[in-house]
């Protein structure tokens, strides 16, 4: 067990959670229990001693219990899972309320909560109980447009009024749920025993406070503690809010780095594409670049013995042109030419 004095706590991958000490769960009263007549024979182990007929809850078992869950909510969180809170106690309504405010954007993602009443079979037959949100998401819209509100008497409008703020109730917290949870979370496990019941049969996780008079073993996580003074809520809540915040400000780190590896990793990898195409590039324009060069001295060799054949047909043709010259009589034709021209005179 850590030191009362200890300020945090590292878990196995060397993140801190806040380190709850048992001088807090013993002043926030977690070690009231129940009274003997009404103790569930199964808490017997988490029970310290009897005092004036009121059992006392062994804070070792507490801590352990807190400090257990508290790492695997965060762990839930980290890895991007869904947490449902479900705390219908009076004193716990006010607290949750409380924490919600201390989550933002980000961490809010993925939490949960029922504060009213838990409506059977949220669990177990999600389908159905999921029409009732599509059913809430159309009469908040059909309530918030002017022009739908206009085909409709003001009667009609109340009745859907009405209707909101009771499908609100019930399913305000969960709405937005899109499947069943990862893990549940109960404020009291004696109360929400169906609850608990529901998420054993699907095999769902819970986290649990779990009193003299509760059941631990249907309950993976138990912290045994009071689960009626404000105090004792107040701390174990919001220590489980803690972990959970921790744990959704760790998984948007991961992501932080994860998309600048990515993208130090694209860069690299479109570079050596680049780098890849350059590089296949330049044979093949060194290729194009020698057959262009001998096309053109094959059409420079084809071109000119043309230009050879022309010139000598013209010379060839230029010598069979024989150069007139004056036929030469031959002799006897001279001495006959002479003789009929004695004859006539």
């Amino acid at each position: 067990m850590c030191s009362s004095n200890a300020h945090a706590s590292e878990d196995n991958e060397g993140k801190y959670m806040r380190n709850v000490t048992l001088e807090e769960l013993l002043e926030a009263g977690c070690h009231f229990g129940h009274q003997v007549s009404r103790q569930n024979p199964k808490a017997r182990e988490y029970i310290f001693e009897t005092r004036d007929n009121i059992h006392i809850i062994d804070l070792e078992k507490t801590k352990e219990g807190l400090e257990d869950a508290a790492k695997y909510v965060r762990e839930l969180g980290k890895k991007g899972g869904t947490l449902l809170v479900l705390g219908t106690k009076r004193q716990a309504e006010t607290i949750l309320k409380d924490e919600l405010k201390r989550l933002d954007q980000a961490t809010s993602q993925g939490l949960y909560f029922v504060t009213k009443r838990w409506i059977g079979g949220t669990l177990t037959n999600f389908s159905e109980v999921a029409k009732n949100f599509k059913k809430l998401t159309d009469i908040s819209y059909r309530l918030q447009d002017e022009n739908e509100k206009a085909s409709y008497t003001k009667k009609e409008i109340s009745d859907w009024d009405k209707s909101r703020l009771k499908l609100e109730s019930f399913y305000g917290g969960i709405a937005d749920m899109t499947r069943v949870p990862d893990a549940l979370f109960i404020i009291d496990t004696h109360q929400e025993r169906a609850a608990a019941e529901e998420a054993l049969r699907m095999g769902t996780p819970t986290i649990g406070i779990t009193d003299t008079n509760a059941d631990p073993l249907i309950i993976n996580y138990p912290i045994p503690a009071n689960d009626d003074a404000v105090g004792s809520l107040k701390l174990i809540i919001s220590y489980i809010f803690d972990a959970w915040i921790e744990g959704r400000e760790a998984k948007a780190i991961d992501d932080t780095k994860l998309a600048a590896e990515k993208e130090k990793e694209d860069a690299a990898s479109n570079a050596a594409a680049a780098k890849a195409a350059a590089k296949a590039a330049k044979p093949q324009a060194d290729f194009f670049g020698i057959n262009e060069e001998k096309n053109a001295g094959e059409t420079k060799a084809t071109e000119e013995p043309k230009e050879t054949k022309v010139k000598s047909a013209k010379a060839e043709k230029k010598e069979e042109k024989p150069k007139k010259e004056k036929a030469k009589p031959k002799p006897a034709a001279k001495k006959a030419a002479k003789e009929t021209t004695k004859k006539s005179k």
